[in-house]
């Protein structure tokens, strides 16, 4: 047996996603790959000869292997398209957020050392602005002009506009296979909320392996109907770009959204399945029942068990995942048990808000004591550091082998979330480890604060952060946007939040003060801003006295 023990040119080809689009060509060819704004409408066939058309035309600029190419566009075709055709020559794709300001593009495009970029129309004067705060001598990126309405003629700025591009192209063109799995694929940026952005780099194989256990544990049907309402530039769609490929399912694109555009589009497209931060579970909330189910996908931050009731009794069913932008897609889900069905509604919505177990493409998941490295015990009380084992795992950071080793150590990745856990095997995030609160000692998780002010009948959003007290420390700091008819309602004061609060949390979790807001501050994914907010705490100046 020892003589087959070594790998040969049969079984060892590089894995990559980019087969995706290959075989859909074959096995679903004249099935619809994207529809956008009712104008267009691209087979699987057309999808993969168009993109081989771009990435020879990509080729033809110079642009060869490792090179960075970044994307600046919302979920428009062109962005679907980008991440097949610039990596088809060898590249690596930078799909860059559009919500960024310019000062922090320009960082990402330096950092990056982007060679190339297609900006959507809606955004030239950003990238413009980016590009002339590079540094003096550095060699500005050319600059590829998107828009939606075909070939039109580009300014001095653009090289090239996108539809030309994909006009003059081969659609012969060999495409470059990876010369390993572990070439690299994309390059994706942390949020950067805290910090300067993280240049997260992942290989053709651990994007295979994430897009395929991502739609293993979804379960996706071959041929479904998926609505872009997740940013394509955020991970990569969580590895469902990749994935609707593979599976040959229909991509309906919007180039912005509110509740009422996606549920036009659930109901004309017949849409299946939709991905999004809980902020959008909140958003669509409000909204009549639909006519067919449609499975949806929440992950980034915790969903608050009283959004999930909300939602899932409009006929949403929800899944929960867990992923960060260094892990490729999810890596834990709340994978769902028959015998829960018998249970409340309250109890499945506890339940289903935990991020449960490792994904198929995940090796390992532990919660550890972040310096010791021991397990805690599965009590689903004691907290520890979530770390992660698997294919899914970056490769690094680009350029920072300090943040890189901080991360990723004694064999496993450093998650920086707090969580523990339960008897039953089942993982729950509590917090980041940066937002934990220590107030006399005790560990406050403003994550299960925060699920009881959502379970407020007036709150529509909330957030909580820490805030200086002169004799605990710190106490927690509540701060809450109200419903349209909650904030006519005289008896929803800062006093009654917090009398809520004390009904059903120990007394050292319970808010000593509620700020309201007319909106919270949020990332381009949805997330709340906690910076943004322990900043205006910090403006203000004010410590909380006494033993309240």
């Amino acid at each position: 047996m020892d003589a087959l023990k070594k790998p040969h040119a049969a079984n060892s080809t590089p894995l990559t996603p980019i087969v995706f689009l290959e075989r859909a060509a074959t096995v679903y060819a004249n099935s619809p790959s994207i529809i956008y704004n009712n104008l267009i409408t691209y087979s699987w066939k057309q999808t993969f000869h168009r993109c081989l058309r771009l990435a020879s035309s990509i080729s033809h600029l110079n642009i060869s292997k490792g090179d960075v190419v970044s994307v600046l566009a919302p979920n428009i075709p062109a962005t679907y398209e980008l991440h097949f055709a610039i990596t088809m020559t060898g590249a690596v794709i930078n799909t860059v957020n559009t919500r960024l300001d310019a000062r922090t593009i320009s960082v990402i495009l330096h950092h990056g050392e982007s060679k190339l970029v297609f900006v959507d129309h809606e955004l030239t004067n950003l990238v413009h602005q980016a590009v002339n705060m590079l540094p003096d001598g550095w060699t500005h990126p050319r600059l590829v002009l998107i828009t939606d309405d075909g070939p039109t003629a580009s300014s001095g700025a653009f090289i090239d506009t996108y539809e030309a591009m994909v006009e003059k192209g081969d659609p012969g063109f060999k495409w470059v296979r990876p010369e390993s799995d572990w070439d690299p694929l994309t390059l994706n940026y942390t949020s950067g909320t805290t910090s300067s952005p993280k240049g997260v780099v992942h290989s053709h194989r651990g994007t295979f392996i994430g897009a395929v256990s991502s739609l293993l544990e979804w379960f996706i049907p071959k041929q479904s109907v998926y609505l872009w309402t997740l940013p394509m530039f955020h991970g990569n769609g969580w590895g469902y770009v990749w994935g609707m490929a593979a599976f040959g399912a229909t991509n309906v694109c919007l180039r912005r959204f509110d509740a009422s555009i996606i549920y036009d589009a659930i109901h004309e497209h017949g849409v299946t399945h939709m991905c999004g931060a809980p902020v959008v579970l909140n958003m669509l909330s409000g909204f009549a029942p639909l006519r067919h189910t449609v499975h949806i996908l929440t992950g980034g931050a915790p969903p608050p068990p009283a959004v999930l009731l909300r939602i899932e009794s409009l006929g949403f069913e929800v899944t929960h995942g867990y992923g960060l932008t260094e892990t490729n897609g999810i890596s834990l889900v709340c994978a769902w048990k028959r015998e829960w069905d018998r249970l409340s509604e309250t109890e499945r919505a506890r339940l289903k808000a935990r991020q449960g177990v490792k994904t198929l493409g995940m090796t390992r998941v532990d919660v550890v004591d972040p310096k010791s490295g021991a397990s805690v015990t599965p009590d689903g009380v004691t907290m520890g550091e979530i770390v992660l084992q698997g294919a899914c795992v970056m490769l690094g950071y680009l350029k920072d082998a300090k943040s890189t080793s901080e991360c990723i150590r004694n064999g496993w990745f450093y998650t920086g979330d707090i969580g523990v856990m339960h008897a039953d095997g089942y993982l729950e995030i509590k917090d980041r480890s940066k937002d934990i609160i220590i107030s006399g000692g005790e560990n406050v998780s403003t994550v299960e604060v925060e699920s009881v002010l959502y379970s407020h009948p007036a709150v529509n959003e909330a957030a909580v952060v820490g805030r200086p007290d002169e004799f605990w420390g710190e106490t927690p700091c509540a701060f809450v946007n109200l419903k349209d008819d909650g904030r006519k309602s005289p008896v929803t004061t800062a006093e009654e939040i917090m009398e809520f609060c004390r009904s059903k949390l120990p007394g050292f979790m319970v808010p000593k003060s509620v700020i309201f807001k007319e909106e919270l501050p949020k990332t381009s994914t949805g997330k709340i801003q906690k910076n943004v907010l322990r900043e205006i705490i910090k403006n203000t100046g004010l410590v909380i006295k006494g033993r309240l």
